[in-house]
């Protein structure tokens, strides 16, 4: 076992358990196994001879300890870095162009300048404070050319994704072009259909899917532009990209979708102050009630709304609101407020936590339940269970079978193989005598 050289060093380096439960580092049980040693260095217990002929490293605790000390590491680096998004006089008007992009203005389509001053992951309309030359925002039923020239005033940034957004932190605009058969748009509302599958698996709400889901849970105002590649739709223009305001996501499920697989689901609805283009009203939405879906009788993972929104309709002022503080941006722009320097400082120190923390959950899941390991195990072929689940599987399983032939002599008793619920391996000797695992890491 090697001992930290510094002090604050971890105070065990975990790579190699054996099924007895003791931990050695990888270097140092080869050095172990090619003296001849075939019993474990600390209770004398026999090594089973492919342990010891292929030794395997237990990667879930090399990645917690590798994601602790990135963690460690980022809390002494200093003041954190502030993203420039307001001086961007240094990027050229126009894209440039590679050898496989030959159409000018076509490619890096974020090498450009920005036409407004708000961060990537702003939500709710462009106001005229963000839009430093024309002093006017990014007003309903603006067109553009392409979706590239509709990135420059942020109205939605990725000029091939649908959906702007992040999965902890919320969705900020999606586009509808065409791209999906089950999308039925009827203006003021619409159904939307998630991204990824559709045409070889089901799709799940993680990723954009999950950004979705979260503005539908938070009641976030998501900006809509509509393209003319949308043909079915009666909304869409007949040319270019176009911005159609802030729509709330009211409902989300998952339904069979018509290509077979399960497709993520929502129902969006208008709120925005100003009117839709394809009306001659002077005023923008007032709450109405959700239309009747009747592919909802069939959903699963089904999400409603059960908090106040944090955009809402204000019936004294008449108009639409934040009801509750907009999320803080994950990255800051370089202001000269000292006040609003410190509130993205602490939201970037935040998403950066519990990105930590989301990992470490993931890396120490039961391959079984899908949960974080209660009793943790490791087997020898290294994979990780909880100790009721890996149980659980082989319960009702006798260890050796008792072969009998009628008429005739008794026939020598068998060993039952139990596969690892992971990979083909034998892994009965194991499930005889389960050890917990006891994964000793320390900070400073």
């Amino acid at each position: 076992m090697h001992l930290p050289k510094r002090p604050g060093d971890f105070i065990v380096l975990v790579l190699f358990q054996t099924p007895c439960g003791h931990n050695f580092c990888l270097k140092c049980f080869l050095e172990w196994v090619g003296q001849g040693k075939r019993i474990c260095a600390k209770c004398r217990c026999s090594i089973p001879p492919k342990m010891a002929s292929e030794p395997r490293i237990n990667a879930v605790v090399v990645t917690a300890m590798r994601m602790a000390r990135m963690s460690r590491s980022s809390d002494v680096v200093g003041p954190l870095k502030v993203q420039h998004f307001v001086h961007n006089q240094n990027k050229p008007d126009k894209a440039y162009t590679t050898k496989r992009a030959k159409k000018t203005g076509k490619a890096n389509a974020s090498s450009v300048q920005m036409f407004v001053t708000t961060a990537p992951d702003h939500f709710g309309p462009i106001l005229a404070g963000s839009d430093p030359d024309r002093k006017q925002g990014v007003l309903v039923g603006e067109s553009w050319e392409d979706r590239m020239e509709c990135r420059r005033w942020g109205a939605h940034l990725p000029h091939v994704a649908a959906v702007a957004g992040q999965s902890g932190h919320g969705a900020q605009s999606v586009a509808l072009s065409g791209g999906y058969e089950d999308d039925e748009d009827h203006g003021e509302w619409f159904l939307y259909t998630g991204s990824g599958g559709r045409e070889s698996f089901d799709q799940k709400f993680i990723k954009m899917n999950e950004a979705l889901r979260l503005s539908c849970r938070k009641g976030y105002p998501v900006r809509v532009v509509r393209s003319h590649k949308e043909k079915r739709s009666s909304y869409a223009p007949e040319t270019g990209v176009r911005y159609d305001g802030a729509y709330r996501i009211e409902k989300c499920w998952r339904k069979t979708g018509i290509q077979g697989f399960k497709v993520c689901r929502y129902l969006f609805v208008r709120c925005d102050n100003e009117p839709a283009p394809w009306t001659s009203d002077e005023d923008g939405d007032r709450p109405r009630p959700l239309p009747v879906i009747k592919e909802l009788k069939q959903a699963t993972d089904i999400t409603v709304r059960t908090e106040q929104p944090s955009w809402d309709y204000d019936e004294e002022e008449g108009c639409w609101k934040w009801k509750k503080s907009p999320p803080l941006s994950r990255n800051p722009m370089d202001s000269e407020t000292p006040e609003d320097r410190k509130r993205a400082g602490r939201a970037m120190m935040q998403a950066q936590n519990l990105a930590v923390r989301e990992k470490l959950l993931k890396e120490f899941s039961c391959l079984i339940c899908r949960k974080v390991m209660t009793l943790p195990l490791t087997t020898p072929c290294a994979h990780n269970f909880c100790k009721p689940c890996l149980e659980g599987a082989f319960s009702g399983q006798e260890f050796v079978k008792q072969r009998t032939c009628e008429g005739r002599r008794t026939l020598r008793s068998q060993k039952t193989v139990m596969k690892c619920p992971s990979c083909p391996n034998d892994i009965s000797n194991f499930v005889q005598n389960p050890r917990v695992c006891i994964y000793q890491l320390r900070l400073p």
